[in-house]
């Protein structure tokens, strides 16, 4: 698989747009049976695992709302900016930047995905990712704050 600009920004929307869903069963098929991760200090391998994963990911994040962007590519590579917002069980809201970067079988499944993640706390008045991105919601540059 080698992407071009097109195919590396419609995997990295569909990315955007599966994880959004908040789904662990929709977003794990789009991983290769055997992937490996690296989220922050945890690693994960294979579907099973990931959909583990992102339960426990979704049951804390709550609201989550997820925005992504690409940062380059090349042959089959992708590496992505995002930015996401959640708040936690007591209501504290939190903004998380991080890269991260994927790489993909010949069938177009990812087969493997390193995320470097940071967290701040933010006010919910400072929210600026409300849901998932509506059609008239162009991908762009995300703020650095």
């Amino acid at each position: 698989m080698n992407f071009t600009e097109e195919t590396a920004r419609a995997k990295v929307r569909a990315a955007e747009d599966a994880w959004n869903t908040r789904d662990p069963e929709r977003v794990s098929l789009a991983y290769t049976p055997d992937s490996v991760w690296r989220n922050r200090d945890e690693f994960v391998v294979g579907r099973d695992e990931i959909r583990e994963f992102l339960t426990r990911k979704w049951a804390r994040e709550l609201r989550y709302a997820l925005r992504k962007n690409l940062w380059t590519f090349g042959g089959n590579r992708i590496a992505v900016r995002f930015q996401y917002e959640c708040h936690d069980a007591d209501g504290q809201w939190w903004r998380s930047y991080g890269n991260e970067l994927w790489e993909f079988a010949d069938d177009g499944l990812m087969r493997r995905r390193e995320a470097s993640i940071n967290d701040v706390r933010i006010d919910e008045a400072d929210r600026r990712i409300l849901g998932p991105r509506t059609p008239d919601d162009p991908a762009g540059d995300l703020p650095l704050a």
